[in-house]
């Protein structure tokens, strides 16, 4: 039998975390479950475009609105961008020459890549493990990219950054989709879902997930925040609708044995925040970014807007659909907004 030593590298990790998949798509591999949307997958998807309809999975990407809901990220900035010195909002080219009779704008945005609609690439939530066998735990990330040596802060990179989102982009995000309607069966009440809720919510509408879908789940969190027009209420946010609960290992276990190639859910973190478990001891802040992201390799959606979606699918008796959710290329980056598309 192989043991890890063996079978990976030594230069990035010796030791793997117990139930992660370093190294089983490459000793070099920055797409982690992603490489589970095959052809066949891309097919897949493709065989659920039946009625040629299109909906858009994404919020405005000014929404939620403020920053109470994430002190750390705020809202778009738009600005025009300046030529000669003048604005370049309806900009007049007759300032370059009275021969010239027409006009034009070019803007610019600041934005937070994880502010609205958006993925988490691997690099987004690491660990502190010890993956070089010294005794001494490090900040590492999905198969073994190391902080500051590989996950590099873009003040400070001369270069892209391991496990950026442009890998993501590259490969498209393509394939079939699955949701799973929480927010039909369990209303819009906060919820924490476990194994055996997300099983009985499954086997009612007789939802099977296959190795290489992208699981969605859609809660009503979304419309919740569209309601209160970019002025959210954080105490009623944090205490609507479902999410996931990162502390039931039966639903860890599940989401490693099911194949899910990506995660999105309509909610701000698809797990709930604060995740329960005891108040001592070291535990990650965020188990299910930590199961997914760090030791799969399985990006994770958040703030998608699924509600219409999931209502045409209730209707007609169907819970699969094709899914278009490439990220921006931005070499390097933790995050990017992303305007899904679901294709029924």
């Amino acid at each position: 039998m192989i043991d890890d030593r063996q079978r990976v590298t030594a230069r990035r990790w010796v030791h793997r975390p117990a139930g992660s998949n370093w190294g089983e798509f490459g000793d070099d591999d920055q797409l982690g479950r992603l490489n589970l949307i095959t052809t066949h997958k891309v097919r897949e998807g493709l065989a659920e475009a039946r009625e040629g309809l299109t909906f858009c999975l994404s919020l405005p990407l000014d929404y939620p609105g403020g920053r109470a809901l994430a002190p750390h990220r705020f809202p778009p900035q738009r600005m025009s961008t300046e030529r000669h010195g003048e604005r370049y909002f309806n900009y007049r080219f007759t300032h370059e020459g009275a021969q010239f009779c027409d006009c034009g704008c070019d803007d610019a945005v600041l934005l937070c890549t994880q502010y609205s609609t958006q993925w988490d690439s691997l690099a987004h939530i690491g660990a502190l493990f010890d993956a070089d066998g010294d005794g001494v735990a490090e900040p590492v990330y999905y198969n073994g990219f190391r902080a500051e040596a590989d996950v590099v802060a873009p003040e400070t990179a001369a270069v892209a950054s391991a496990l950026g989102v442009e890998h993501m982009a590259e490969r498209c995000v393509q394939g079939r989709g699955v949701l799973v309607d929480l927010a039909h069966h369990l209303g819009h009440g906060r919820t924490l879902v476990g194994y055996d809720t997300l099983m009985r919510v499954m086997d009612a509408d007789r939802i099977e997930v296959a190795p290489g879908d992208v699981l969605c789940l859609h809660t009503g969190f979304a419309e919740v925040v569209l309601e209160m027009n970019r002025d959210p209420d954080p105490a009623v946010l944090h205490n609507a609708c479902a999410a996931l609960d990162g502390a039931d290992e039966r639903l860890l276990q599940w989401i490693t044995d099911c194949g899910v190639a990506a995660i999105a859910a309509d909610n701000y973190a698809v797990e709930a925040i604060p995740a329960r478990g005891p108040e001592r001891g070291a535990r990650p802040f965020v188990p299910l970014h930590h199961h997914c992201l760090f030791k799969l390799g399985i990006p994770l959606g958040e703030l998608w807007y699924l509600s219409a979606l999931a209502r045409w699918l209730r209707e007609h008796q169907r819970s699969r659909f094709l899914l278009t959710a490439p990220p921006l290329r931005l070499p390097g980056a933790v995050g990017s907004p992303v305007t899904p598309v679901a294709t029924v």
